[in-house]
């Protein structure tokens, strides 16, 4: 088989797939199948099945592969500049449309698209980072932004500047979020002391904190587990022992 034979054949397949994606939608897929087109966006001219198969077989699993670094995916033979562009491009572009998608609604009636824009936003990250997402009076969601990376603890982060960021956005109302590189899904005392010099500073402020959320092997939150309640409780006894 010459060379134009073997790309006829591979435009044949990524059609037979693109036709199959159009009739019964991404569920129909396997995961070497959906990275197979990824990777032919970048290359429409190659056959991608191998560059896929290595690259689930590498990282374990097709959200690993999404979340990988450009440097990363390079490692893999046959995957080059153009394949690792269309994986990193079309996973910034989920992040973008996930943000987006929550932005106005309220927080009560779409919790699950805000864990959703944390989790696909901070899994499978090498580094901390803490995020703040702000709501107005009636909780609807009105931004997002990384306030901190590295180290997440009392000591680089600094309430102070959270309530700043929120007051610039005229929040009401505030869910805090950061990720666990490790995959646990365990506050550590370090992230319960943070939660309660954020609600003490937050109250203070009448702005309400109402989650920490915590992204590793999974979602944890403050809220759902009934620990944020403890931490406010806590708080209202010191104050009342303060007088």
């Amino acid at each position: 088989m010459d060379k134009s034979d073997w790309q006829e054949k591979g435009a044949g397949h990524r059609g037979r797939l693109r036709d199959k994606y159009l009739r019964q939608g991404l569920d129909a897929f396997t995961d070497a199948e959906a990275l197979e087109m990824l990777l032919a966006f970048g290359t429409p001219r190659s056959d991608c099945k191998e560059q896929a198969r290595d690259l689930l077989e590498r990282f374990g699993g097709l959200a690993a592969v999404l979340e990988a670094s450009v440097e990363a995916l390079q490692q893999t033979k046959g995957v080059g500049e153009k394949n690792s562009f269309a994986i990193s491009f079309i996973q910034a572009v989920s992040r973008r449309y996930l943000k987006e998608r929550m932005r106005g609604r309220r927080y009560l009636r779409s919790a699950s698209e805000v864990k959703d824009y944390l989790e696909h936003s901070m899994r499978g990250l090498k580094k901390e980072i803490f995020t703040a997402i702000y709501l107005d009076s009636a909780h609807g969601v009105i931004d997002s932004e990384v306030l901190a990376e590295g180290t997440i603890n009392v000591n680089t982060i600094y309430p102070r500047e959270v309530a700043i960021r929120a007051l610039h956005f005229n929040a009401a109302a505030l869910i805090v979020a950061h990720n666990h590189p490790s995959g646990t899904l365990t506050p550590s005392p370090q992230d319960i002391r943070l939660t309660k010099l954020l609600y003490l500073t937050c109250d203070l402020l009448h702005i309400r904190l109402l989650d920490h959320i915590l992204i590793g092997a999974g979602v944890f939150t403050f809220a759902e587990q009934g620990l944020l309640d403890t931490i406010i409780k806590d708080c209202h006894q010191l104050r009342s022992q303060l007088g």
